[in-house]
């Protein structure tokens, strides 16, 4: 099993997120003992913005087993739909934001996505497996 992991899930460990600290910490744990982690280009860019140098987050990322990989035209393609989408939709957005690269990118490279969403991905990509560790912190409390 591949899964690819959002910007999201590693700065709540990174930062870190005292609300969803613990439960990303757990998720992106359980993930790689199913299978590998991958980041898109696009998360890498958003995440080396909280690194000092290139080899820090480098060392980040080889420490946690996480593989970076460029997109495919395929998901560029299915990107550009979703985005089609939401703008028929009557979404705002007059350019592609990096969440639908990375939805993309996820559907199309990996077998899911770890992803605190709200909404986003399950409306716009809605055959993609997404895992959202803060939908379990919800249902704990439930």
């Amino acid at each position: 099993m591949i899964t690819a992991v959002d910007t999201n899930i590693l700065l709540d460990i990174l930062v870190p997120n005292e609300q969803f600290y613990k439960a990303s910490g757990y998720a992106l744990e359980e993930a790689a003992g199913e299978g590998s982690l991958v980041i898109s280009d696009i998360v890498y860019a958003e995440l080396s913005i909280h690194f000092e140098n290139q080899r820090d987050c480098d060392t980040f990322l080889e420490s946690n087993e996480i593989r970076v990989q460029p997109l495919t035209r395929e998901a560029h393609f299915l990107a550009s739909r979703a985005w089609r989408t939401y703008r028929q939709q009557g979404g705002k957005r007059t350019r592609i934001l990096a969440d639908f690269l990375i939805g993309a990118h996820a559907q199309k490279q990996a077998t899911r996505l770890l992803s605190r969403d709200r909404g986003f991905y399950r409306k716009l990509f809605p055959s993609l497996d997404l895992v959202d560790p803060s939908r379990a912190t919800e249902d704990k409390g439930a």
